[in-house]
């Protein structure tokens, strides 16, 4: 173990002010004493070599805890012959001091310059200030990383078409105008619910909060919210697809058969449902009970359109739909929408959908074309 030898002793800067306030801070934000006092010591250092034009010397700064002072150190490692007199002292010359020191040891010499007291203060000063706001950044982080999904309140600080910026008491979040329902306008001073869709560390440190309107999961949670069968886990949301502003379908399920899903999300009279729709700015939500059977899974998805037959394959993920002639244009929905949506709710199926009319042409065409394709095969015979 490496000897050291302290040539002037109790010659540090009274820190007891100080090492009583890291108590307090350690109390109060959680910001460890030990931790703080590390990075004082390493600024210091810093801010030693800085105003003394100190670039070579080996220099140490402990703030001691036992007699509650800051002490620097011009260190020298202990050699046989001093190649360089500022980093370096002969073991001839350190003996002096201790007999028991031997080459390879550290020998430390005790500094106490004019003025470096009032840096120290100044120093340690700031690097606690510092050392303050990232905790305090830190905090904020954790707090919001665990809220990562939930459902926040904001008030909107700004709106000038592009991103909204909205207050959210102890930081701000931003809402891109991607997460935005394309159909809602927002203005300074609303108060609007949002969900938070990603929290991370941001330009020095700071928290970046995320918000949406237009996710998926921010209906999710509304209807968490919404209807306690589903907060409680006695019915479960398979899946939703979206088209913010426009239509949600969301696909629920209970085990207990006791429980009716779809009527339990409507709510009597459909006013739990409307709660969701008024929050949501009139979106339209259809409601579906999931299936694991596909083929009837797939049929009520197409909701609000009657559907007359499904035929699905599994392995391809194809499923050609059949539906009354009037409902042709309800089960596609206006450029598609419905349908796509369908597709979406249930993984991404094909839905091919025909109406009866162009489904029973099609069989037609297909037992003509059989036809020919029989007298040309019996021609040849």
């Amino acid at each position: 173990m490496k000897k050291k030898e302290t040539k002037v002793v109790n010659k540090g800067i009274d820190t007891t002010e100080l090492l009583l306030a890291m108590d307090e801070l350690e109390k109060t934000n959680g910001i460890k004493k030990d931790f703080l006092m590390e990075s004082i010591e390493t600024a210091l250092v810093v801010a030693y070599k800085r105003n003394f034009e100190c670039t070579t010397e080996n220099v140490k700064v402990v703030l001691d805890k036992a007699d509650g002072k800051i002490h620097v150190y011009q260190e020298k490692n202990i050699v046989e012959e001093v190649q360089d007199d500022k980093t370096e002292i002969s073991l001839e010359e350190a003996q002096k001091k201790d007999k028991n020191f031997k080459v390879g040891d550290i020998f430390q010499i005790e500094l106490m310059p004019k003025e470096f007291g009032r840096i120290a203060a100044q120093t340690a000063k700031q690097v606690i200030t510092q050392k303050i706001r990232e905790a305090s950044r830190d905090v904020i982080f954790k707090e919001f990383e665990d809220k990562k999904g939930e459902i926040i309140t904001g008030l909107v600080q700004k709106a000038d078409g592009g991103s909204v910026i909205l207050d959210l008491g102890r930081i701000e979040g931003i809402m891109p105008k991607k997460e935005q329902i394309p159909t809602e306008r927002y203005k300074v001073n609303d108060k609007i619910k949002t969900c938070i869709i990603s929290v991370e560390k941001g330009v020095k440190g700071s928290t970046q909060i995320i918000l949406s309107r237009a996710s998926t999961e921010f209906v999710r949670k509304l209807f968490e919210i919404e209807i306690p069968e589903i907060y409680e886990g006695l019915i479960e949301i398979k899946s939703i697809s979206r088209e913010a502003g426009f239509r949600s379908k969301v696909a629920v399920y209970s085990q207990n058969p006791n429980i009716d899903p779809v009527g339990s999300c409507v709510g009597q009279k459909g006013i739990r449902i409307q709660n969701i729709i008024n929050e949501l700015n009139g979106e339209k939500i259809d409601v579906i009970e999931w299936n694991a059977d596909p083929s009837t899974f797939i049929a009520t998805s197409l909701l609000p359109a009657k559907v007359l037959a499904v035929d699905a394959k599994e392995d391809e993920k194809f499923a050609q739909v059949i539906v009354p002639d009037d409902q042709l244009s309800l089960a596609i929905g206006k450029g598609g929408q419905n349908a796509k949506l369908a597709a979406r709710l249930t993984d991404n199926w094909t839905i091919d959908i025909k109406s009866e009319s162009q489904f029973r042409k099609m069989l037609e065409e297909k037992q003509e074309e059989e036809s020919q394709a029989d007298e040309i095969n019996e021609e040849k015979e």
